[in-house]
């Protein structure tokens, strides 16, 4: 069972857990549960068919889940702390769970890359103080500029790399393309996550001097704490930027994903 000290950013087993459960005892809780919930019309689960309702294997804990933390402290390094989770694993409350309801999972794998990167957590810091809370996560912006743009489908590449650590995630990783434990050599990681944050950027259509100021104001104590990581991430910006000329716009589209919390 995780809570939110369970997972990290790119980290989907910190090996400290919640508790456990008998998984036939768990699995027709979940069950009920979920049925009771479909009759309410607000639920994510109130458009599934009674075949599914019924079906232990379609819960939404057998597979692979993009889970975060809803405790955010001032002391943080990270205001949103999202990860892809391995199958068979259930999460407490403060674990909420993004439940896909379209889309498919390179889908999933850019919901993930950008909730992880550096330039959307720096929205959630201008007004997240000790709880993400569905309310505070929808008021983040997520750019789209929809499926074939190069600098999506990039950012879908490096999100899978990073979250398909091991064979847990082989059938996730094999439906978004990417290999198994391609990326787990940390200086692979390493670059990969500033190729992340600046494609992310591109995407939302930040500039050199909007970079300049996101990761200088990002510790507001520490002003020059992410100088590496930035130096690194203008590496990236400035290749992707001149492969993808014109510049890319600004729009932006709610993923096909609504978040949920519980024990599921």
């Amino acid at each position: 069972m995780y809570a939110g000290k369970s997972f990290n950013v790119w980290e989907p087993d910190t090996g400290a857990y919640y508790d456990s459960a008998d998984a036939v005892s768990i699995t027709t809780h979940l069950l009920q549960k979920r049925r009771s919930q479909s009759r309410t019309r607000r639920s994510a689960f109130a458009d599934l068919p009674d075949s599914s309702l019924s079906d232990p294997a379609t819960l939404p804990c057998r597979r692979a889940r993009i889970v975060f933390r809803d405790v955010a402290r001032a002391t943080d390094t990270r205001t949103v702390v999202a990860a892809l989770i391995p199958p068979d694993r259930v999460v407490v409350h403060k674990a909420p769970y993004l439940m896909q309801q379209a889309g498919m999972p390179p889908d999933e794998a850019y919901v993930l890359g950008v909730l992880s990167s550096m330039p959307c957590d720096w929205q959630a810091r201008r007004t997240v103080e000790l709880v993400m809370s569905f309310e505070q996560l929808n008021l983040l912006t997520i750019p789209d500029p929809g499926e074939g743009h190069p600098v999506r489908d990039r950012v879908v590449e490096i999100a899978g790399r990073l979250a398909a650590v091991d064979d847990r995630f082989a059938e996730w990783a094999a439906a978004v393309g990417v290999p198994v434990g391609s990326a787990n050599d940390p200086q692979t990681k390493a670059d990969l996550i500033c190729e992340l944050d600046a494609c992310v950027a591109l995407l939302y259509g930040l500039d050199p001097d909007d970079l300049a100021v996101l990761y200088r104001t990002f510790d507001a104590k520490r002003p020059d704490r992410y100088a590496a990581h930035h130096a690194g991430v203008l590496t990236h910006y400035r290749h992707w930027r001149a492969a993808t000329q014109p510049a890319s716009s600004r729009p932006n589209a709610a993923p096909p994903f609504a978040p949920h919390s519980g024990n599921n």
